[in-house]
């Protein structure tokens, strides 16, 4: 059981993933391993690798943690797992408090409804209710900075109109916990800008962060430590 000052608990954690038709097969397999379990999870069967290996970290709350090494070192493979995105090999993932994943943010837009829609749409998904949806409607337009498109068809906006709509979700929610994945190296300055001053304002307020950015200079300013990964284990 998660102790009460601790937001999340990873225990002996290892994932491994195909190599060939990766994002194809995962959830495939994720579900099948669920349902009938392998004789011997410690073994790599053909095309088969570690993407995490035995990771051992603990999250206090309010804690902002930064997951920082190079591509492939499992970054975004540890912010799924803490999201429940996809399921560990081995070992055991623990989350006190409700989780906002800001990964591959506007991926679960459905294109053919409008921003506003989606607005309701992704919100639920995030466990807003609809009244708090109402309620903060104006205000996530408004840092959206996007309200002359708000009622057009998302499958017209662009990158970075999605981006906006997205984080702006996100940071409206309720949740104790946000899940930050190399979102605030996208957009123009004065956005990306205006993200940082919103992310150190949610630090304030006590949010549990845990963040991964190529960007070293933001990592030092808003985590209050650093994890270092590289191909799957921790240094």
């Amino acid at each position: 059981m998660l102790s009460d000052n601790l937001s999340i608990e990873l225990i002996q954690l290892w994932k491994k993933y195909y190599r060939e038709n990766l994002f194809h097969r995962s959830l495939r397999d994720d579900l099948m391993n669920f349902i009938r379990p392998s004789k011997n999870k410690s073994l790599l069967e053909n095309n088969e690798f570690w993407a995490l290996k035995d990771i051992n970290i603990d999250v206090k709350k309010g804690e902002s943690i930064g997951l920082y090494g190079p591509n492939g070192s499992g970054k975004s493979t540890l912010l799924k797992l803490i999201a429940n995105v996809t399921f560990p090999t081995r070992g055991h993932v623990s989350v006190n408090g409700r989780v906002a994943p800001l990964i591959e943010i506007g991926a679960g837009f459905h294109k053919d409804l409008t921003g506003r829609e989606n607005i309701y749409m992704n919100g639920a998904i995030l466990g807003m209710t609809i009244s708090e949806i109402k309620t903060k409607m104006d205000s996530i337009i408004a840092f959206s900075e996007i309200e002359d498109f708000i009622d057009m068809s998302v499958k017209k906006y662009s990158s970075g109109m999605y981006l906006r709509l997205g984080f702006s979700i996100a940071i409206h929610s309720e949740a104790e916990i946000l899940l930050i994945d190399e979102i605030l190296a996208v957009g123009d300055e004065a956005f990306k800008d205006k993200c940082i001053q919103k992310v150190m304002e949610l630090k304030q307020r006590g949010k549990t962060m845990v963040i991964v950015t190529h960007n070293r200079k933001l990592m030092e300013k808003v985590a209050d430590r650093v994890v270092f990964l590289e191909k799957g284990v921790i240094l």
